[in-house]
């Protein structure tokens, strides 16, 4: 479950960019599905990656 914090760090921010409130972590991974947990890590990863390119 831990592994899905990343992600959720991309979703609260996403959140804030759009004035909305965020779940708490717990609700988080339990309400998404897998394929949109993933979906926040991939996204937290590219952006990492293009961050050192």
């Amino acid at each position: 479950m831990e592994h899905f914090m990343e992600g959720y760090q991309i979703y609260c921010q996403a959140c804030e960019n759009y004035g909305l409130e965020s779940m708490n972590y717990h609700l988080y991974v339990k309400q998404l599905t897998e394929e949109q947990l993933y979906a926040f890590n991939e996204y937290k990863r590219d952006a990492t990656i293009q961050e050192i390119s």
